[in-house]
């Protein structure tokens, strides 16, 4: 079962003045547009918490 259209629509960063998340149905995750952080989705619910929620590192972002 996907997430709902009308869910993904108002979902937001807990962290970020609730900037809008980017929906990774694949990777079953959500990531924040502004700061980058990785919500993981666990049995078709969003895990919203800032505890959860992984950093990308810098240098994979950079190619280094």
């Amino acid at each position: 079962m996907a997430l709902d259209q009308q869910l993904l629509e108002i979902l937001a960063c807990p962290d970020t003045h609730h900037a809008p998340l980017d929906h990774d149905a694949e990777a079953e995750t959500l990531t924040c547009t502004e700061c980058g952080r990785i919500f993981p989705i666990r049995d078709d619910i969003p895990i919203l918490l800032l505890d959860e929620a992984t950093i990308p590192d810098k240098a994979e972002e950079d190619g280094k």
